[in-house]
């Protein structure tokens, strides 16, 4: 039994037990255990990760699914891995390590993550390998655990570093171990970064957004995110200020819009204003998300009637929406702007007075007479008809 222990890979023995792993768990911590193992420990009343010893607010267990395949591969390969596996393997856990020691300066932590950073640009067949060892749940514990309260310098370095990492892994890994950000620490962590950090921060944890938005896992912090006030309102200072950081900020609003609950929160936050200046501040722009932007408004104007009210209510709403039933460069957003107009103008004879002062009558003639979709153009004209009966009714 011993001898047979001994052929047993480091990677797949729990830390607790020393067995080979039946069903492996990862904690917050990004530590991996035998769940029996694991759920023994916290029986006997220990609320903290056995191998860092840290306090453990989120006891949650994630499995470990990438583990356990591999482990099965090598169950199915007779005990053994090709001879590259330990060349491969062990240089990842000491990169790791140094992630995880209290005697790693920062500048070698540094130093570590941009090696992480040129292995999975330069050979991305090892990024599987990275998340078979828990690194995904550790960047994630070291990015949002405590922040340093002078947060600049060589340390804002060392967070953007770590956010650049978990992107890069988040498309092979787990979504779950995203969870952490429910507790309230580790939320704080990541407002204070995006409200502190730099502009590439900002963008990348607008992407993390996405990715949150994007899978069924992290549906409910998906949901905790779009009723935050000040990450709403950072966002929304966000999408007005310049070109580059604009457009992730309105790209997490669109990702924020899959949930209803979100855009009645988005809706009551103002951020059909701050739309609205994104539509008007990208009209030279030729690439931009004003597509998106324009979508995104007419989910939030059609989800409930304070999002046509405020639309309305806006000096600037209905003119830049009807500036987007027609754009030279592109038809993009041209479908979504003639839904919200159609919408607003049913109910509204201001909004009809607006739209038509705003020149939407030439806009909808010059979409006919291009080469756009015949949706589109089926959309256009009933807008026209609509805005004529209507005509027709207050005469």
């Amino acid at each position: 039994m011993k001898e047979a222990q001994m052929t047993i890979p480091h990677l797949f023995r729990c830390p607790i037990s020393l067995d080979l792993f039946s069903d492996p768990v990862t904690l917050s911590t990004g530590q991996t255990y035998d769940r029996s193992s694991i759920e023994k420990w916290f029986a006997f009343g220990n609320l903290t990760c056995p191998v860092t010893m840290q306090k453990l607010h989120d006891p949650s267990l994630v499995p470990n699914h990438n583990l356990r395949h591999l482990i099965e591969q090598w169950r199915q390969m007779g005990h053994h891995f090709h001879p590259e596996y330990s060349t491969t393997i062990d240089p990842l856990l000491y990169l790791k390590r140094n992630l995880e020691s209290p005697h790693s300066t920062l500048q070698d932590k540094l130093q570590t993550l941009e090696k992480i950073r040129v292995l999975m640009d330069e050979t991305p067949s090892k990024t599987p390998f990275l998340l078979q060892i828990g690194f995904l749940p550790l960047l994630s514990q070291l990015l949002f655990g405590k922040l340093d309260p002078q947060f600049s310098g060589k340390y804002a370095d060392f967070e953007e570093k770590l956010l650049s990492c978990i992107l890069k892994l988040i498309p092979f890994g787990e979504f779950q171990c995203l969870n952490m950000l429910k507790e309230e620490s580790k939320l704080e962590s990541f407002l204070v970064l995006f409200e502190n950090g730099s502009g590439m921060m900002k963008q990348n944890l607008c992407r993390l957004v996405g990715a949150i938005s994007s899978s069924p896992e992290t549906r409910e912090l998906c949901a905790m995110i779009g009723r935050n006030h000040r990450f709403l309102q950072g966002i929304d200072h966000l999408i007005q200020q310049k070109f580059e950081t604009s457009e992730a900020g309105i790209e997490a609003i669109s990702a924020l819009c899959c949930l209803e609950s979100n855009r009645e929160s988005l809706v009551r936050e103002g951020l059909i204003n701050g739309l609205i200046t994104y539509i008007l501040n990208t009209e030279t722009k030729e690439r931009s998300s004003a597509g998106t932007a324009m979508t995104t408004l007419e989910q939030l104007v059609g989800s409930e009637r304070s999002g046509k009210e405020a639309l309305i209510k806006d000096p600037r709403g209905v003119k830049a929406v009807v500036k987007m039933v027609f754009r030279v460069s592109d038809h993009g957003g041209s479908e979504s702007a003639l839904n919200s107009l159609i919408m607003v103008c049913y109910e509204s004879l201001e909004a009809r007075e607006k739209a038509i002062g705003a020149g939407v009558l030439t806009q909808l003639l010059l979409l006919l007479q291009s080469q756009c979709s015949c949706r589109i153009k089926s959309k256009a004209r009933t807008l026209l008809k609509l805005l004529r009966s209507k005509w027709d009714e207050e005469q």
